[in-house]
């Protein structure tokens, strides 16, 4: 399937997970976890198609398995290439919410699998994770299921980021 017409994908079609196959050859597109939120994006596929993703209009969130493109013959479908990550296991939601807030502060992303925060690797921060107490794991993981982790401080009782949720569920505010 290799060829030089580049094509181009401005949204998603579904996702393997709840798409009917018919025998189609599957062409996946390894994506970074970085670039899942990207815009406008040139990749080629694992079989040589060069794609262009141009989600003008919206964040393409792309997870593993979505459908970027599907005909009687072929699906291409994003594949999350794994990365070194910080595990943490959280004990209860004070400690999930002080590694939410750490992460938060750094402006780094955060994701959960099961009952575990995912982190991409970042040395600063797994220092500080350490310092504080938590034990932290190094594996290679797909980041899939992000959390958003926006917070400011002085919006104790009235802010839409995880912290500010969980405080309100413990304070009862």
């Amino acid at each position: 399937m290799v060829t030089t017409n580049n094509m181009i994908i401005s949204q998603k079609a579904g996702n393997l997970s709840s798409f009917k196959t018919n025998n189609q050859t599957l062409d996946w597109l390894p994506v970074e976890w970085f670039e899942t939120n990207k815009r406008i994006l040139h990749k080629q596929t694992s079989n040589g198609k060069p794609l262009t993703l141009q989600f003008l209009n919206s964040n393409p969130d792309l997870k593993e398995g979505d459908i970027l493109w599907a005909n009687d013959e072929d699906i291409i479908a994003v594949n999350i290439i794994p990365c070194e990550v910080l595990v943490l296991q959280p004990k209860n939601i004070i400690e999930a919410a002080g590694i939410s807030y750490e992460t938060g502060n750094r402006h780094l992303p955060l994701y959960y699998e099961g009952n575990e925060l995912l982190i991409p690797y970042d040395v600063p921060l797994l220092r500080s994770l350490e310092s504080m107490g938590y034990i932290v794991q190094i594996d290679s993981r797909k980041l899939n299921h992000s959390i958003k982790t926006s917070v400011l401080a002085h919006m104790y009782g009235g802010g839409s980021g995880l912290l500010s949720k969980l405080l309100e569920k413990q304070t009862g505010q």
